[in-house]
């Protein structure tokens, strides 16, 4: 399963942590976790159990067995193509297909939270047209070599 990272806090955690691999054009963060839980849903959660039809206060019980936190089932993608690396909106959605389609092309993956950054432009002059399919090779053979170094080696546990 590939998620989609959305919410700020989960890049916060990301982009906090080293980058995992680098190319001459992207960066790669990962962290091994689950993205942190709605405030949408802990709020609605905490209006339901204080609107109860009882009219009497229910006590309030503490959980005594803690479960270690479970490790991440999936990997949630998440994209930072700033506007001053890839001037116009063509770009950056074909940069944004090519890196969700790379992670797609991976089924091995380790699970958790992964960011893809570009941290530099391409070369307008090299590649003139905004969706050239020229632009689009050379960015999804950077993104597969960029996947392969952060792959863990095989037979490592």
């Amino acid at each position: 399963m590939i998620g989609k990272l959305q919410r700020p806090v989960d890049f916060e955690r990301v982009l906090g942590r080293q980058s995992r691999a680098r190319s001459a054009h992207f960066a790669l963060h990962h962290l091994a976790a689950e993205p942190a839980p709605s405030a949408w849903h802990a709020a609605r959660s905490r209006t339901a159990q204080a609107q109860l039809s009882t009219g009497d206060a229910q006590p309030a019980h503490s959980v005594v067995d803690h479960d270690p936190p479970a490790a991440p089932q999936g990997c949630w993608v998440g994209m930072v193509v700033p506007k001053r690396h890839a001037k116009r909106s063509v770009t950056r959605q074909l940069l944004k297909r090519q890196i969700r389609a790379a992670f797609a092309e991976r089924p091995g993956m380790p699970p958790g939270l992964w960011v893809v950054r570009l941290r530099a432009p391409f070369d307008r002059q090299q590649f003139p047209s905004a969706a050239s399919d020229a632009l689009r090779r050379a960015v999804r053979a950077e993104l597969a070599q960029l996947l392969g170094r952060a792959m863990p080696p095989r037979g490592a546990a």
